[in-house]
């Protein structure tokens, strides 16, 4: 909930913030967030503690989840797994370190990885993630500094609103941008980052118009869920919610 304060707080929106844009990001931090981050990422770190004292070596929780949902390594490559699917089963892939995108190269942090592949490791992966994310939003908050917020190319990021109605060449600037959009050379792209639940990636086709030929997002959770029946096979059914709880689905993107 915290958590989405501060994405309301910064963009106005809750969920989909569409925060970062082409060339830079909407608007600037509003004042006082980066103090209240931190305050916040401070405490974080006890919660963390209290779930791992709470699960990690609970012989309930190790009951319902060591031994359950195991993917080797060989199969999750097989079957493209991502994210923690992935390097639960020992595989050290994550796209912010192997290919590095925005600042997570000059921010120091580490790949957490399984041994057994199974519900109990990726649990345990996902708990160190969380610290490691915390390395990363101190590091940010230290290195961030004030500056312009996008680029003054008025062909990529639309001119701000009182430029408009002092210079005729910005307001068709962003008359243009607005109404046509940016003409890309023929050719095709692929990009990916590094999602909370796997690699997210857009595959784009140009014609050489201002209008993509083709368009494909690679979702994480297709490739994760297309094994479920193999890796539920000799379980009980309650251990399905393991299963599916440790894939970290979101079923709105599992048809893509």
């Amino acid at each position: 909930e915290k958590l989405m304060e501060f994405y309301e707080r910064v963009s106005g929106a809750r969920l989909h913030a569409a925060y970062v844009r082409p060339g830079g990001v909407s608007q600037d931090l509003p004042v006082g967030i980066l103090d209240d981050i931190y305050q916040w990422a401070t405490q974080f770190g006890d919660r963390i503690d209290e779930t791992e004292e709470l699960l990690t070596d609970n012989r309930i929780w190790k009951g319902r989840t060591q031994g359950v949902g195991v993917v080797s390594a060989a199969d999750a490559l097989n079957y493209s797994f991502t994210g923690v699917m992935l390097r639960g089963s020992g595989v050290p892939w994550d796209v912010r370190k192997s290919q590095p995108y925005d600042a997570y190269d000059q921010v120091e942090f580490d790949v957490p990885v399984g041994v057994n592949g199974d519900c109990y490791d990726r649990y345990l992966c996902r708990m160190e993630e969380f610290r490691q994310s915390l390395r990363i939003i101190f590091q940010c908050l230290n290195k961030i500094t004030p500056g312009p917020i996008k680029v003054e190319d008025y062909k990529i990021a639309p001119p701000p609103r009182a430029a408009m109605k002092e210079n005729m060449e910005a307001l068709i600037h962003h008359f243009l941008l607005y109404s046509k959009g940016y003409t890309v050379p023929p050719g095709e792209t692929y990009s990916a980052i590094e999602a909370p639940k796997g690699e997210m990636g857009v595959f784009v086709v140009s014609d050489g118009s201002e209008r993509p030929y083709r368009c494909k997002i690679r979702a994480p959770g297709f490739a994760h869920l297309g094994c479920f029946d193999q890796i539920s096979r000799g379980h009980l059914l309650a251990d399905a919610v393991a299963i599916i709880g440790t894939m970290d689905l979101v079923f709105g993107e599992v048809d893509r």
